[in-house]
């Protein structure tokens, strides 16, 4: 394969799983050419992570001046690569085939813009989020067009930037992910893609490990930044379904821990999914709160500051 990729990887206080994908990155049996780290904040990056491998190439950013979108494009602008692979620090590929397997659905079909891998639980995942992991992630692999819409309603741009490789071309041309953004800047970027007649591809082969175990104030404050991004991008959200979604994956849960005694998980779960709602919630109606609560809410305050 004559395929050149390269690799972009924001990352903030950046531990050994780093290591980790770094390692798996370079027993690529397409490795990429160039890693382009574009890191938040030089004093919590620790230099002994990446070096070992001489391809990585480390770009240090204020906190201030990180955005979800942003940041992702200036990692990109660093590429002259066919395809971009875009991750993030905490997620480790499974295998050496990742980005062979990713390339290779490219070729499948010319309209296909962006290609995302499977997401695993590992150790670390909780109950609930191992069942969010298949829900969002099954086994068997498809392509989805703006044709898939009326069946597939917000599910239809869904995307994710954990582990997601694009045509750069394409991506470029398209105006890169959308700045300012909060969060969501993979799915508000795969309604561009899909209005400008292009697919995404979902490629269950493609597998990353990738864990959170997050409290239910953690939830509330990760959704309040989703329903934000929600809010602000009406043209992509507006008329598809989104809570229904939600409730389909919380029932399918709790049916399945019922079904093996786990009384326990099922009220966290109940708990911890009425944190997501609360906080997706505000967030669609931040314009009606004080700034000051946004900014008690919210996991990037930054934002909020150079939006103002």
């Amino acid at each position: 394969m004559n395929h050149i990729v390269d690799v972009v990887i924001p990352s903030y206080k950046p531990g050994e799983k780093l290591r980790r994908c770094l390692t798996m990155l370079s027993k690529q049996t397409l490795p990429p050419e160039y890693i382009f780290i574009i890191n938040t904040e030089k004093k919590y990056f620790d230099p002994s992570l990446t070096a070992d491998f001489a391809n990585v190439s480390i770009t240090h950013i204020k906190k201030q001046d990180f955005d979800h979108g942003a940041t992702r494009n200036l990692g990109v602008r660093k590429s002259q690569a066919e395809f971009v692979l875009l991750m993030t620090d905490d997620a480790v590929p499974k295998d050496t085939k990742l980005i062979e397997t990713m390339v290779k659905t490219f070729e499948t079909d010319e309209k296909i813009a962006a290609v995302y891998g499977r997401q695993l639980p590992t150790s670390e995942s909780a109950e609930d989020e191992r069942y969010a992991r298949q829900f969002n992630y099954p086994a068997k692999s498809f392509v989805k067009s703006m044709a898939d819409k009326e069946r597939l309603q917000i599910k239809t741009y869904f995307q994710s930037n954990v582990c997601c490789m694009y045509r750069r071309a394409v991506l470029e041309a398209l105006g890169g992910f959308p700045t300012p953004m909060i969060f969501n800047e993979d799915m508000v970027f795969c309604h561009t893609m899909l209005a400008a007649g292009y697919k995404s591809a979902y490629c269950a082969e493609a597998a990353v490990y990738h864990a959170h175990n997050y409290s239910g104030i953690q939830q509330l404050r990760r959704n309040f930044d989703l329903g934000v991004s929600q809010a602000e991008h009406p043209e992509v959200f507006s008329d598809v379904k989104a809570v229904g979604e939600g409730m389909r994956m919380v029932k399918g849960n709790a049916k399945q821990l019922l079904k093996h005694g786990r009384i326990f998980f099922v009220v966290r779960l109940f708990y911890r999914s009425g944190c997501k709602f609360l906080g997706y919630r505000l967030g669609k109606s931040y314009r009606k709160l004080p700034m000051q609560l946004v900014l008690r809410i919210t996991t990037n305050r930054g934002y909020w500051r150079n939006r103002k």
